[in-house]
């Protein structure tokens, strides 16, 4: 890959590194939400769950509409989850050999 379309992925996976986008990522798996329902949902203020909710837009995890004075975020990359339950898999691959590890 070139060094700018690994600059590019680098930035996406960087932005996964955040708790609050996972939960947002996750709280939008279950079909589209408003700034308000998000923050809510996720027990993030309003204007964090927004800058978040910003930087998921821009680098194309998230898709927005307006609907009067209301935005409404969505998934538009689900190929998030593919990479995040690879992740999740290998820490309970680490968390299940150091338990076994203890029990001995």
């Amino acid at each position: 890959m070139r060094p700018e379309v690994l600059a590019l992925v680098a930035e996406r996976i960087k932005a996964l590194g955040e708790p609050a986008r996972l939960q947002i990522l996750g709280a939008l798996h279950d079909g589209t939400k408003s700034v308000s329902e998000l923050a809510e949902q996720t027990g993030l203020g309003q204007a964090n769950a927004s800058k978040h909710l910003q930087l998921l837009h821009s680098l194309g995890f998230v898709a927005r509409h307006k609907e009067g004075l209301h935005v409404f975020y969505s998934l538009a990359d689900e190929s998030v989850f593919t990479l995040c339950d690879v992740a999740c898999g290998g820490i309970q691959l680490q968390l299940d050999a150091r338990l076994r590890a203890l029990a001995s």
